[in-house]
């Protein structure tokens, strides 16, 4: 495990971006791991700069998604599917044909996860971006997944709810399940890349690291993988100083 402390947060951006950039320019069939969320946004402004600025294509990227929300179609602008159009998809010339995510519609859950996972063996990605909870989860993979899970239905904890409510007008709007890729899906990237900023992140970035490997920190099981890059702003890093 690779650890880069940035100055700030868009330090934190640029410097995973080059690493998306050199991905794609050694692979332009890349299949990239994509998260949602406060922490990548930074990192998809710089893809969008990039490729209107230099021409970067993702013409024949495929794109695979962590997770959404229980419950949310795409149309809704709270949903995952909403959020990665609306800071990536809607403003390069990726195939929307080949950008996937949980249905969080889908009638029935087992089979809906069941597809996924099955798609998710199709399209390996070749580097995964996670971000990480402040109580250590990865994807939604909460505290006490099994490193084994593959995708499921999650019932979301309150710590995770009270995070994401920032994105909300009121918590209780919050969803309280969601789709998510299990901890074995994200193991099975070839790289993988960990974002993380702020101070509240600091505790969970340190077990991630330095931590007893448990599934009490999801995170952890990173450490089981051969090339994982963690790069975080100072704040988020000030406990591995």
């Amino acid at each position: 495990m690779k650890v880069i402390i940035t100055n700030d947060y868009d330090e934190m951006s640029k410097t995973a971006f080059k690493f998306i950039k050199n991905e794609i320019t050694d692979n332009p069939e890349a299949v990239l791991g994509l998260a949602t969320g406060s922490t990548p946004i930074g990192l998809y402004e710089y893809m969008v700069r990039d490729y209107r600025e230099n021409g970067t294509s993702y013409a024949r990227i495929t794109t695979v998604n962590l997770d959404e929300y229980e419950g949310l179609s795409p149309q809704n602008e709270q949903s995952y599917a909403f959020f990665m159009d609306k800071h990536l998809f809607g403003q390069i010339d990726i195939d929307r044909k080949n950008t996937f995510l949980p249905d969080g519609t889908a009638e029935n859950s087992k089979e809906e996860c069941r597809r996924y996972n099955s798609l998710l063996k199709e399209h390996v990605p070749d580097v995964q971006i996670l971000g990480i909870g402040s109580n250590g989860h990865i994807g939604f993979n909460e505290p006490g997944t099994d490193f084994e899970s593959v995708t499921h239905l999650v019932q979301l904890t309150q710590n995770t709810i009270k995070d994401n409510s920032r994105l909300f007008d009121d918590i209780s709007q919050v969803p309280r399940r969601a789709y998510s890729m299990g901890i074995k899906n994200i193991l099975s990237a070839k790289k993988i890349i960990v974002m993380a900023s702020g101070a509240n992140k600091a505790k969970a970035v340190y077990e991630m690291v330095n931590g007893k490997i448990s599934a009490d920190c999801p995170a952890t099981a990173l450490r089981n993988h051969s090339d994982v890059t963690v790069i975080v702003d100072a704040a988020a890093g000030k406990l591995l100083k």
